[in-house]
């Protein structure tokens, strides 16, 4: 049986597309401290043509974390954060949670490169999920609900990461009650 945190593949397609974009916000403060690495735009590139059906789960699969390998060669805690949001992204077409774990780090990046843009960019997440984004973000368990997963007790669980994942969970669940 798989994890209620995988999605369908359709779901993964739709959510894949909204967390490259949530990681392309970000990835300039990487490529800014590494700019002959491309693995996180290249796993941008991937989540995007996985969400257009050009390429197979299988495959990415295989691939997912070779963006966020590409944290290594960052000199910031921003820029790491920012690899490690493509890194996320990559991985939503293995297991559609990574979505929030993209948005995350995004908005991780984000507060770390200019203290107080973290909300800013939690909003702009959420005013650019479209329905469909909503509606397959709304299936996945809460955080830390079921441990078969991102949402699990990991690193998506604490910190700044987790109050990310709580704060687009709730706002999820308040538009499902609207």
């Amino acid at each position: 049986m798989l994890s209620p945190q995988s999605l369908s593949e359709d779901d993964r397609r739709l959510v894949a597309a909204w967390a490259a974009d949530c990681a392309e916000r970000v990835l300039p403060l990487f490529e800014a401290e590494s700019p002959d690495d491309s693995r996180p735009r290249d796993g941008i590139t991937r989540a995007r043509a996985f969400s257009r059906g050009e390429l197979d789960a299988a495959g990415e699969i295989r691939r997912r974390f070779v963006a966020g390998r590409a944290a290594q060669s960052a000199t910031s805690v921003a820029g790491k954060a920012a690899a490690w949001s493509a890194g996320q992204a990559a991985g939503v077409a293995h297991m559609g949670a990574h979505a929030l774990g993209a948005a995350a780090y995004a908005a991780k990046a984000a507060e770390l490169a200019t203290p107080g843009q973290g909300d800013a960019e939690v909003l702009w997440q959420l005013q650019h999920m479209s329905r469909a984004v909503r509606e397959a973000l709304e299936t996945l368990p809460l955080l830390g609900e079921d441990p078969s997963g991102p949402l699990g007790s990991g690193l998506l669980a604490s910190g700044a990461l987790g109050r990310t994942v709580r704060t687009l969970q709730a706002a999820l669940r308040s538009t499902e009650q609207a």
